[in-house]
């Protein structure tokens, strides 16, 4: 087990990481934007989750394995780029709501769960995030080395899904004034639309590491 001061330390370290903005919170704030708080937080919910299966794949192994073969790898890389940018051009192809009509439907928070998991799964940068940065904590001596990067990852995992909910309910008090201004909409939209598609081509981009 990690001690207390090795858990204070990572927790400290984690918390820096976390409330800098990355692809995970461009990605919480463009759903919390478009169609509210519960979104946002729904997303933050999500990405976690994928944040978690991130964490067993490390302590399995598989992460590493990920990350050895080039072609495994590539795949998981074109697979989230590819499902970004699909939902970058559903988003940018959307309806603007006009003033007389009733407000456009949301998507279900089923859905938009859906969505943030598998973003996150298949972002391989993830699985090369945790293979550096978790083993940094990790002591041989402090028992399993398997436990301790499982109750390191699923730390981590929890400490993300609370800074990334904070994320959410501000993008969500941004989406109430895009609401009440007809104008505002298909600005947001295009904006949350690019947010996809610049994380799709972040995705695409990506290298394994050498």
């Amino acid at each position: 087990m990690p001690t207390l001061s090795t858990l204070a330390m990572f927790i400290g370290a984690s918390l820096v990481l976390l409330l800098t903005p990355g692809p995970a919170v461009v990605y919480i704030v463009a759903r919390g934007v478009s169609q509210g708080w519960r979104a946002g937080v729904t997303s933050a919910l999500a990405v976690g989750g994928g944040n978690f299966v991130h964490a067993l794949a490390a302590t399995a192994g598989l992460s590493a394995l990920l990350v050895a073969s080039a072609e495994a790898f590539t795949i998981v890389k074109w697979a989230g780029a590819a499902y970004l940018a699909w939902i970058g051009v559903r988003t940018l192809l959307g309806s603007d709501a006009k003033s007389e009509a009733p407000a456009p439907p949301i998507q279900p928070l089923s859905r938009i769960a859906r969505q943030g998991f598998v973003v996150a799964v298949l972002n391989p940068k993830t699985a090369i995030f945790f293979l550096a940065f978790v083993p940094q904590f990790v002591n041989p001596s402090h028992g399993p080395v398997a436990w301790q990067f499982l109750i390191l990852g699923t730390l981590f995992a929890i400490l993300g899904i609370v800074t990334d909910s904070a994320y959410g309910v501000l993008a969500g008090a941004l989406q109430g004034l895009v609401t009440q201004r007809r104008a505002a909409q298909r600005p947001a939209r295009l904006v949350s639309g690019t947010l996809y598609l610049g994380l799709g081509v972040s995705a695409a981009l990506a290298e394994p590491p050498r």
